[in-house]
C-alpha cells in the first residue's frame, strides 16, 4: 500500500533534517574576534589603486570623465598577483570604486561602469581569479562618496542608499568569499557624509547579512580614539596623511597603508621615480607592526596598460628578499565590540554644573574628540547631562575622558516616565579614555553623569548615547 504524506507532515519532517545542519554551521562561524586575529595574523597585503584616476594623472579625475577613457590594453591581473607573491604577501585589496565614482565589475546599477569601455571585462572578477589562485586572500575598497551619481554632501537622497546598498550586495554576491571590505569616503572631514547622512548601522548589517565573515573596514581612524573600535571592525591608520600607530600602546585590531609610489593611483612620472626603500618599508612598517597587532597594507598603482612598472616589481621582490611572512606572532587582546549605532546625543542641548572658563557643556557632544568639557574646580561633585527630547530608547553609553584614567569613580542615570534610574555606579570600568557601558534597552530623555571621583579637573572629550540593535 503507498504511503502518502501530508505537506505539513514534509515541512516537519525537513525542519528535523535541516535544523541540526544550520545549528552546526551557526556554531562553526567564527567570531569577530577570530576573524580579527586572522586579519592581523596576515601580515603583510597589497592595495591596489586602479580606476579612472588611473588615466587622467590625478587622484581626483572629472567625475564625467567618460567611460572609454578607461583602457588598459594589457591587463593582467596575474601579474600583479605574483608580484604580490614575491614580497610575501597574504591578501590583495582592489578599488572596485573609488570617489569618482566609476565601478570597474560589471554591475547593474549603473553604465558608468567597465563594461562600457573599451576593455569591456569584469575586472574585479580577473583580479579575485588571479589572487585566490595565488592562495591570497581577496578584499576590496569602496567608497561612499561618489562625485558621478552626485552622493556627496548636502546632497544625500534615500536612492543614494539603496545604490550603495545594490552595489554592495553585487560585490558580496557574484565574487566569492571578501574577507574585508575596505570602506573610504565616509565621515571625514573632506567628504563630511556623516554616518546619519547614510546610516552606517544600515550598511554594516547589510554587509554582514550577505557575508558574515567579511570585515568592515572604515578608514576613520584620524577622528576617534585609538583605544576604540568607533564604526569599524578594524582600526585603521593612513600614514601619508600623518596617522601613526603606536606600536607600545595598541591593543585594537589594526592596519596601516602607504604607498610605494608618491601617490595612490599612477602617474606618468612613476617608471622612472624613486620609490620607498623596501629595507625602510620592511624595518619601520612590516616588521614592528605585525607585533603590534597591526597589518601593514603597502599600495602598488598598475600603469594605464594595466601592468605594474618594472622598478615597482623589483622593489616587490626586494621586499620578500629581506622578508618571510611568519603568521600568528601575537594574541590578540579580547575588545568590545565596536559601536555602530547613531550617537543620539550629538549635538543635542546640555546642561551641568559650573565649567571652567569656555569649556561648557556642549564640548561634550560636538562630535569631536580634541575638544572637552571642563568642569570648574571649585565644584566638589560635578555632573552633565543630556536631553535626548521625547523618550526614546537606547542601550549603549559611551565616555571618553581627556586623558586615560582622569575619570575615577561616578554615576550614570536615565530619566525614565520622570524618574531617574541608575545605569551604572562605581569605579571606572577600564584605564583606557573610552569607557564602554552596555545594558538592558531603556526608555528615556535625558543621561545624566555625575562624577564622584577624579584625578585632576573633570575634563570629559565626548558622550555617546546609542539604541543598538540586538
Amino acid at each position: 500500500m503507498k504511503t502518502t504524506l501530508r505537506p505539513a507532515v514534509c515541512r516537519c519532517l525537513l525542519t528535523l533534517v535541516l535544523l541540526p545542519l544550520a545549528l552546526a554551521a551557526l556554531a562553526q562561524q567564527p567570531s569577530l574576534h577570530q576573524l580579527q586575529q586572522q586579519f592581523i595574523d596576515r601580515r603583510f597585503g597589497m592595495f591596489i589603486h586602479f580606476n579612472m584616476p588611473t588615466f587622467c594623472n590625478q587622484d581626483w579625475p572629472d567625475p564625467d570623465a567618460p567611460a572609454d577613457l578607461f583602457n588598459p590594453t594589457q591587463l593582467d591581473c596575474r601579474q600583479w598577483a605574483r608580484a604580490a607573491k614575491t614580497a610575501h604577501m597574504s591578501y590583495g585589496c582592489l578599488t572596485a570604486k573609488h570617489h569618482s565614482g566609476f565601478c570597474i565589475w560589471d554591475t547593474q546599477t549603473t553604465d558608468y561602469n567597465v563594461m562600457h569601455s573599451p576593455l569591456r571585462r569584469d575586472v574585479v572578477r580577473e583580479y579575485a581569479d588571479a589572487f585566490r589562485a595565488e592562495g591570497l586572500a581577496v578584499y576590496l575598497y569602496y567608497s561612499i562618496l561618489d562625485t558621478h551619481h552626485r552622493l556627496r554632501p548636502h546632497s544625500i537622497q534615500p536612492s543614494h542608499v539603496q545604490l550603495i546598498k545594490d552595489q554592495l550586495t553585487e560585490l558580496l554576491t557574484n565574487y566569492g568569499p571578501i574577507g574585508a571590505l575596505i570602506i573610504d569616503g565616509w565621515d571625514a572631514p573632506w567628504s563630511r557624509i556623516s554616518y546619519d547622512d547614510i546610516p552606517f548601522e544600515d550598511i554594516y548589517r547589510h554587509i554582514k547579512s550577505l557575508q558574515p565573515d567579511c570585515l568592515v573596514m572604515d578608514l576613520n581612524a584620524a577622528k576617534y580614539p585609538r583605544e576604540a573600535l568607533f564604526y569599524t571592525d578594524i582600526k585603521s591608520y593612513e600614514q601619508g596623511a600623518g596617522q601613526r600607530i603606536s606600536t607600545s600602546q595598541n591593543r585594537l585590531p589594526a592596519l596601516a597603508c602607504l604607498p610605494l609610489q608618491s601617490s595612490w593611483f599612477w602617474k606618468t612620472s612613476f617608471p622612472t621615480d624613486r620609490l620607498k626603500d623596501p629595507a625602510e618599508l620592511v624595518r619601520d612598517n612590516i616588521e614592528p607592526y605585525g607585533d603590534a597587532y597591526c597589518t601593514f597594507i603597502l599600495n602598488v598603482a598598475p600603469n594605464r596598460d594595466g601592468l605594474m612598472d618594472a622598478n615597482a616589481l623589483a622593489a616587490l621582490k626586494e621586499i620578500g628578499r629581506l622578508w618571510t611572512r611568519t603568521g600568528h606572532v601575537a594574541d590578540l587582546p579580547e575588545t568590545s565590540a565596536p559601536i555602530i549605532s547613531s550617537n543620539l546625543a550629538k549635538n543635542r542641548p546640555t546642561e551641568g554644573t559650573w565649567s571652567d572658563d569656555y569649556a561648557i557643556y556642549d564640548f561634550a557632544n560636538d562630535d569631536n574628540f580634541g575638544t572637552c568639557w571642563n568642569a570648574n574646580r571649585e565644584v566638589i561633585t560635578p555632573w552633565w547631562s543630556v536631553t535626548l527630547g521625547r523618550e526614546t530608547p537606547f542601550n549603549l553609553v559611551v565616555i571618553t575622558d581627556r586623558d586615560a584614567d582622569r575619570l575615577q569613580r561616578y554615576r550614570l542615570e536615565a530619566l525614565c516616565a520622570g524618574r531617574w534610574q541608575t545605569l551604572f555606579e562605581g569605579h571606572a570600568p577600564t584605564t583606557e579614555r573610552v569607557k564602554i557601558h552596555r545594558f538592558p534597552t531603556v526608555w528615556g530623555s535625558q543621561v545624566r553623569l555625575t562624577v564622584l571621583e577624579s584625578r585632576g579637573t573633570t575634563s570629559i572629550a565626548e558622550v555617546g548615547v546609542y539604541c543598538e540593535r540586538r
